[in-house]
């Protein structure tokens, strides 16, 4: 974030907030056309602000689909009542992490405040053929969008055009997020209808993250057919930003997962680090060195901000152009 940005704010959604489906946050709209199902989720975590400017920007400008159906959803409205600009990760969520809950057992025992809003969302996750979910960062750096390991996923972002980098890895350690539950998480041969894509789009509180989630939401609704571009440019004028001059594939080889609060990276990594030799020492993990296991290997997402036993701190990856 440019020092003269001004920071993200929260959105006012208390006009929105109510939702017309009888959940509070989540709205539907039906075309009464054949299409895609499609669902726009932000605020998986509380303090992922740009994804909540963006879905209550689609609201106010009355964007309904012109064929199959749309949802729109802010997800953890508890954990987003409690933002603090001065102390913005500390509501991500309220009892823990909604995007590590998404297995029928841990949606079925409602023991957590995430647990339970994550069990009401279910039906809407459960019913869409299409899900673009909305994420920021704890970090500054460039937009990713996760794709989880399904080919037709890596195909939407090249059809979509943007962003520029793109993860291809198989999810966390600690639990199973939304992007991945029930047939979004199927093969190719197994779920051919569906698309799902998790875009961390900047840095939380960074003005240019609202510009990539709403940049992905048009490109995400024109490739599904839900809001064509010639309709977009005139609701949502502005929006589309440029094309990525190329696009890059991250794949994910493997992940390092904190002992405990102490790991310690060996020095301040930012954006997308590429670092050139094998054996590199990187990080600290309860007293073991943490190593590069290849040459010209990408750090993705490296941060300590939520560093504790059992959360992934960092990813490796190897680099290729996409088209």
């Amino acid at each position: 974030m440019s020092p003269a940005s001004t920071p993200l704010s929260p959105p006012d959604i208390a006009a929105w907030r109510a939702g017309n489906t009888g959940v509070e946050g989540v709205w539907h709209f039906e075309s009464g056309l054949p299409g895609p199902r499609v669902m726009v989720s932000a605020l998986v975590h509380g303090n992922e602000l740009c994804g909540a400017w963006a879905v209550l920007g689609l609201l106010q400008a009355g964007v309904r689909p012109v064929r199959g159906g749309l949802t729109l959803a802010w997800c953890n409205l508890e954990a987003f009542d409690l933002f603090d600009a001065h102390r913005h990760d500390a509501s991500r969520f309220v009892d823990e992490d909604m995007n590590r809950q998404w297995t029928v057992e841990r949606l079925a025992d409602g023991r957590s405040r995430e647990r339970r809003r994550a069990a009401a969302l279910r039906p809407f996750v459960e019913a869409a053929d299409w899900l673009l979910d909305l994420h920021s960062m704890h970090e500054p750096g460039p937009a990713l969008a996760l794709v989880g390991l399904q080919p037709r996923n890596l195909a939407l972002v090249r059809q979509m055009r943007a962003p520029a980098h793109v993860v291809v890895d198989a999810g966390h350690q600690d639990g199973v997020r939304m992007r991945d539950f029930g047939r979004f998480g199927a093969s190719d041969a197994q779920q051919p209808g569906t698309r799902s894509l998790l875009v961390e789009c900047g840095f939380h509180v960074d003005p240019a993250s609202l510009r990539v989630a709403r940049d992905q939401c048009v490109r995400f609704l024109d490739v599904a057919g839900t809001l064509p571009r010639a309709a977009a440019d005139g609701l949502l004028a502005g929006w589309r930003q440029p094309d990525a001059p190329r696009q890059w594939a991250l794949h994910v080889t493997g992940a390092v997962v904190a002992r405990s609060e102490r790991f310690r990276f060996s020095e301040d990594f930012a954006g997308l680090p590429l670092v050139p030799r094998t054996g590199t020492v990187i990080g600290d993990n309860d007293g073991e060195p943490v190593t590069t296991p290849y040459d010209d290997c990408v750090l993705v997402m490296p941060s300590t901000r939520q560093a504790r036993a059992g959360v992934t701190v960092v990813r490796f990856a190897r680099r290729e152009p996409l088209d």
